[in-house]
């Protein structure tokens, strides 16, 4: 079942997928390139493009007021700024670029790329998770979801608490979704199922909505205008009552984390004591072999901090056992960094969730329709859903216990993996940590675990308040924790989260070069497991993937560009790829 969408050059992707998307990454051949853009906007650079281009300006930390004046001055509209990440947006004649890259405001340009948002029993969602009848639901936690929106109903009762319109410049509005896609996704989040008899409830029904609408009634909308949600949520957090930021889109990684605008809003978040809950992307699979793809993930499910989620088939059963990883959720390492993505897998096949009546999804998709209130929908939009609930659960069971020693997104991150159930495939062999991250999410545990942390303990002390048993029950099955978090390109195993150590703390961004604890060892390098095929042309190390600087790692370039594939499985075999191909 399929629903149409553009064709674009540069494009935020829909990450719900009706069927596995079609898309191949490529890497051109060393060339010169021009300092400070992204490979896009280098590409256009060096073909001679005529046109002009919407770009997101990163400048020095004073750089915004004569910027701004010099754009002015040159005939250039500023359309937008970004004090939280000090930049704008405005567009630029793509031949003024290799100029206005030397200006000395300026630091890094990048695209400003169009968006797309790429049961068997009662209460089935939480069911599969684990969680009773009478476990935590998210009372008084704030999630934010940056989507197409949100539309009002039952479903939601009197829990929407803001709607803010930024494809209409940020305005307070009522709750409108004229695509659909967020409407889902909040229901993943927080619905309370009250049209299906709590049947088809969220994750966290009594958990507060923040809802930013950044994309448009056709799906379509701008990297600025999500960055600009990021910033509003950032700035109005204690106002607005916001815990947790979820992203269900993503777009292709143009350049590294550290010059990627909204990798950076992202990171800002964060500081600033917000979980950001990321998709991995829907391209997990090379659409040339069929066989898993590796490097697919999306940005900004690149960002270190994120908690960045891969899609599980739970088969519509509560057992883990029959569980798989989704053949199209995206698995790292990310492109450029080679950081180890994703931090999970969720829950994120043929899920059931409130519907937007009036939307796009619902009227053009009768087939994806169960009853007249919900849709059914698959891919990593619904797994991060799944986990940004989850993470409302971990904040009210920690808060219920210790309510002046709140937990930072780094604790929030790490009790996620530890307390996470490894999946294996059809062989009984487990999913490498680039397919699954450190395993399943297991909200049974993450709350159990969260209830016992004391984050105003001395640092490196041992923070739990009473002992835990690392594995949880199931239906009918005691499942064994991962008792793993993966920092950066290390892998920590055992008790490291029963201690309050540097890296939980809210200033360290996540994979960071820190001190540890005698109580860690921290080795060098992961080591994959032996299931994993990797082909000639990803290189995997301490550095970039692709050329050292960068140039040669580039997702939607032109068609007919001697490029070798980034695939780990095509064993070198070629492609090419004129506009990016998706149907969600």
């Amino acid at each position: 079942m399929q629903f149409k969408i553009p064709r674009l050059q540069a494009s935020f992707l829909f990450l719900a997928v009706l069927t596995l998307p079609a898309i191949v990454a490529h890497a051109q051949p060393p060339q010169s390139v021009v300092s400070k853009l992204d490979v896009l906007l280098s590409s256009r650079v060096r073909a001679g493009d005529k046109g002009t281009q919407r770009v997101i300006i990163r400048t020095t930390s004073n750089g915004i007021p004569g910027l701004t004046t010099a754009l002015r001055a040159s005939g250039n509209p500023v359309l937008l700024v970004h004090p939280l990440i000090k930049a704008l947006t405005a567009r630029v004649p793509v031949a003024a670029l290799e100029g206005l890259s030397h200006n000395p405001f300026v630091v890094s340009i990048s695209i400003d790329a169009v968006v797309i948002a790429d049961d068997s029993s009662a209460d089935s969602l939480r069911g599969t998770l684990g969680l009773g009848a009478q476990s935590v639901t998210g009372n008084r936690v704030g999630v934010a979801v940056v989507d197409s929106g949100l539309e009002a109903g039952p479903e939601f009762d009197d829990r929407i608490v803001g709607f803010y319109d930024f494809t209409q410049g940020g305005t307070a509005a009522l709750p409108t979704d004229n695509y659909g896609h967020g409407t889902h996704v909040a229901g993943l989040i927080a619905g309370n199922g009250s049209l299906s008899h709590k049947r088809y409830r969220g994750v966290a029904p009594e958990a507060r909505l923040i809802a930013l609408k950044v994309l448009d009634q056709n799906g379509a909308g701008n990297t600025s205008h999500v960055i600009r949600a990021i910033e509003f949520v950032t700035a109005n957090k204690n106002q607005l009552g916001v815990d947790v930021i979820n992203l269900s889109l993503g777009h292709p990684i143009y350049e590294p984390a550290a010059t990627d605008p909204l990798v950076q809003a992202v990171e800002a978040a964060v500081r600033a004591g917000i979980v950001v809950v990321a998709s991995s992307g829907n391209y997990g699979v090379s659409p040339l072999t069929g066989q898993p793809a590796y490097a697919g993930i999306l940005s900004p499910g690149n960002a270190p901090s994120a908690i960045t989620v891969g899609s599980v088939k739970a088969f519509e059963t509560n057992l883990r056992s029959d569980d798989r990883v989704a053949a199209y959720s995206s698995r790292g390492p990310t492109w450029y960094d080679a950081r180890a993505k994703p931090d999970l897998v969720a829950p994120g096949h043929g899920l059931v969730a409130a519907a937007a009546q009036s939307s796009t999804l619902y009227i053009d998709n009768p087939a994806l329709r169960v009853g007249d209130a919900y849709l059914r929908l698959s891919g990593t939009s619904m797994a991060a859903g799944v986990v940004s609930g989850t993470v409302a659960l971990i904040i009210e069971a920690n808060r219920a216990a210790f309510p002046s020693a709140p937990l930072a997104p780094n604790v929030v991150k790490a009790i996620l993996q530890y307390t996470s159930l490894p999946v294996r495939d059809e062989r009984a062999v487990e999913y490498d940590f680039l397919t699954q991250g450190a395993g399943s999410v297991n909200p049974a545990g993450a709350i159990e675990l969260a209830a016992r942390i004391d984050t105003s303990t001395p640092l490196a002390s041992w923070w739990l308040t009473s002992g835990v048993n690392a594995w949880t029950w199931i239906d009918g099955q005691m499942l064994s924790w991962a008792e793993t978090v993966g920092w950066g390109d290390a892998l920590s195993e055992g008790p490291a989260l029963y201690f309050n150590e540097l890296a939980w703390t809210q200033n360290i961004v996540w994979g960071s070069n820190i001190v540890w604890g005698s109580n860690i060892v921290w080795g060098n390098n992961i080591v994959w497991g032996s299931n994993i095929v990797w082909g000639s042309n990803i290189v995997w190390g301490n550095s970039l993937i692709g050329a050292s600087d960068g140039t040669s790692s580039s997702w939607g370039t032109a068609a007919n560009v001697p490029s070798l594939t980034l695939w780990g499985t095509l064993n070198g075999s070629e492609g090419s790829i004129g506009s990016i191909l998706t149907s969600p």
